[in-house]
């Protein structure tokens, strides 16, 4: 059986892509507002997945807020004209839908950085969009993904995750009744190089056996849990290695790719210009984690670093190598903006990490083409929820829903 499914805040498309490879579910629709990641999306569908994404326009870059122009049809001068998702679905049932809101209302350090701790960020309340089309289409069940600080986050005095619940209640679904003790996933443990965790809430729709079917999706995730977790040298292996010019030829290119013939075969590899100054500190830090010297280890070293190569001061660290015999740390949207949190911990290619490499930390496959700036691609890549857990998510919802 082949299960229909939409995805919500698609983003370039990382949780549909491990549903679609499952082989089990066939999108229906999907819809972002941000193009760099819809362009990404469509064309990923009509690429590897053979989709009319043209013909159907079902891949659709449009604002979830304005829910009614989104299921009846808009003509816009941002978002163009659409037929709407009532249009689009006609009378085809919606079994599953999956998605998961912007998370910087809700992340750690979205609200340590905002003077108001996010309190008045509109994107606290995206999910009540989510809300509004699951109640419009009925699913047999859906997926709402987050990152871990949605469980701490009280916008109003009220956690956000009390106004979820509540929210799905009254439109007849049934979630955890403890999302603290059954939601959150390390997905280091679940084959991602990658330490990253993330809120699942799964649900479905209110009946005698919701809690049971609810309990049996978790249960069916955890089975697939494993303590012999992914390092980050098994996500970075292989690629070809990049290394700085002896004598800057261009203003915007610092590195150079030895002895690979074809790098047009390998997507997203192109590495960040970094002048001479940042090169010389990630040979050093990583030199220093590479010989076993840790001189750099806490964070006090690391501030004075800073201060002592920029000349300028900061209360928190600004660098971070990779460490390959371990998951590596998060790879957040943040990249768009630099990656110093992220260096190579080869001391001879002394660079930030390119697409490609973040790609693979979240478990992308290699034949997936991120489109739009290297800016773009990086902030995609980070708020995507990698596909090998996506696939497990798909599985465990099919065994539930079977």
């Amino acid at each position: 059986m082949t299960y229909n499914v939409i995805d919500l805040f698609s983003g370039c498309g990382g949780l549909i892509e491990g549903f679609l490879q499952s082989g089990d579910y066939y999108t229906l629709a999907a819809v972002d507002w941000e193009k760099a990641p819809i362009e990404t999306l469509r064309n990923r569908f009509s690429s590897r997945w053979n989709y009319d994404c043209i013909g159907r326009q079902n891949i659709i870059h449009f604002d979830l807020q304005r829910t009614n122009e989104l299921l009846c049809g808009y003509n816009d001068g941002i978002f163009g004209e659409g037929v709407g998702l009532n249009n689009i679905i006609g009378k085809q049932k919606v079994d599953v839908i999956v998605g998961g809101p912007p998370c910087q209302a809700y992340s750690m350090a979205g609200r340590v950085q905002d003077k108001n701790g996010m309190q008045n960020d509109y994107r606290n309340f995206l999910f009540e969009s989510y809300v509004r089309m699951v109640n419009r289409f009925n699913p047999k069940a859906f997926i709402f993904e987050n990152v871990e600080g949605i469980l701490s986050s009280n916008p109003g005095g009220v956690f956000i995750t009390d106004r979820i619940r509540r929210a799905f209640e009254e439109i007849g679904y049934d979630v955890s009744c403890d999302f603290k003790n059954s939601a959150i996933f390390d997905l280091s443990y679940f084959d991602v190089p990658q330490a990253r965790k993330r809120v699942i809430i799964f649900g479905v729709p209110k009946s005698k056996s919701s809690q049971t079917k609810i309990q049996k999706f978790y249960e069916l995730i955890n089975e697939q849990r494993s303590e012999n977790r992914k390092n980050a040298s098994h996500g970075l292996k292989g690629l070809p290695k990049i290394f700085p010019c002896k004598e800057q030829l261009e203003s915007k290119i610092s590195h150079y790719v030895d002895d690979y013939k074809d790098l047009s075969k390998i997507l997203n590899h192109e590495p960040r210009f970094h002048n001479q100054r940042d090169i010389g500190i990630f040979k050093t830090l990583a030199e220093d984690i590479l010989t076993g010297t840790n001189k750099y280890s806490s964070t006090k070293a690391l501030i004075e670093l800073y201060k002592e190569r920029t000349g300028k001061t900061s209360k928190f660290h600004k660098y971070h190598v990779i460490r390959p015999n371990k998951p590596s740390n998060t790879i957040p949207a943040h990249l768009y903006k630099d990656g110093l949190r992220h260096i190579h911990p080869d001391p001879k290619q002394a660079r930030t990490i390119t697409v490609r490499e973040a790609a693979r930390l979240q478990t992308f496959p290699d034949d997936f083409e991120f489109l739009g700036s290297k800016g773009d691609q990086y902030k995609m890549v980070g708020n995507a929820v990698p596909p090998t857990f996506s696939k497990i998510i798909a599985g465990a919802v099919k065994e539930t829903l079977y």
